[in-house]
């Protein structure tokens, strides 16, 4: 769907790429105050999980686990979170987001209140999508 800007985030945000699965791409989120947090999306348009096929819906669940495996592997986090909203961007994806008993917002949802956003330099978010890939392999 070109003005879904899910289906277009793979080739936008190339340089956050951590895999491409079967069903689903995983790319590294650029806000990255919650360290490791990861979006992985449905490689076609889909709003809903009812709308995928029984045997897709499956296999893309264990996507999502094999991916917060690799980033509590990664970054041993006291909680992994996963959140399947869709309220503002209708395309089936996951954010799935490590979380620190240290942090300030803890334990509540990362959506709790807002924070200042933390980009990494190109060569921290390379290590970090390095990092993940090692785990997932």
């Amino acid at each position: 769907m070109s003005d879904c800007p899910m289906c277009r985030r793979w080739d936008a945000d190339s340089d956050l790429r951590i895999i491409e699965l079967p069903n689903s791409y995983v790319i590294l989120n650029r806000d990255q105050y919650f360290p490791g947090y990861t979006l992985l999306f449905t490689k076609h348009h889909a709003t809903e999980l009812f709308h995928l096929d029984r045997e897709v819906r499956t296999a893309l669940m264990e996507e999502v686990s094999l991916v917060a495996q690799a980033l509590y592997t990664t970054f041993t986090p006291a909680k992994i979170n996963y959140e399947l909203l869709g309220n503002m961007v209708p395309h089936i994806h996951w954010h799935i987001v490590p979380r620190f008993a240290s942090e300030p917002l803890w334990p509540r949802p990362i959506w709790a209140e807002p924070h200042e956003e933390l980009f990494l330099s190109s060569e921290e978010y390379h290590n970090r999508i390095e990092n993940i890939r090692s785990a997932l392999t």
